[in-house]
């Protein structure tokens, strides 16, 4: 029986350069590391960088809004533009922003090409 989850993980090229990134843009903190591995939390998830060996990290379809296959891990904001800000000096790529219905919306790469997406709910 499924009980809850494990994680949620990315693979990263470098791993060095990639936990720079989720710490500094994402305001992550390491929780367990070894050379392959590194789990990165924030709230009760733990997001983990799977190190590819020194491998890029193939490239998914995507525009604006996000990958056009695969899963996209989305973050809860409290203030978009800001982080916004932090993600593009600490190495990120914008790929989308907007206000919609149901909040605002930033859709983004991270310095490996992995997608995520930051929203602040209208209601918050």
């Amino acid at each position: 029986m499924i009980s809850g989850y494990v994680d949620f993980y990315y693979n990263v090229e470098d791993m060095k350069r990639a936990v720079a990134f989720y710490k500094e843009a994402l305001q992550m903190e390491v929780s367990h590391s070894h050379e392959f591995w590194t789990e990165m939390r924030v709230g009760n998830l733990r997001l983990g960088l799977h190190w590819t060996e020194g491998h890029a990290v193939p490239r998914t379809p995507r525009n604006e809004h996000g990958q056009d296959c695969g899963g996209t891990l989305t973050l809860h904001s409290t203030d978009v533009r800001a982080d916004r800000d932090r993600i593009r000096a600490s190495g990120g790529k914008v790929l989308g922003e907007a206000e919609q219905p149901w909040g605002h919306v930033l859709v983004f790469e991270d310095p490996d090409g992995n997608i995520l997406k930051l929203m602040k709910p209208a209601n918050a």
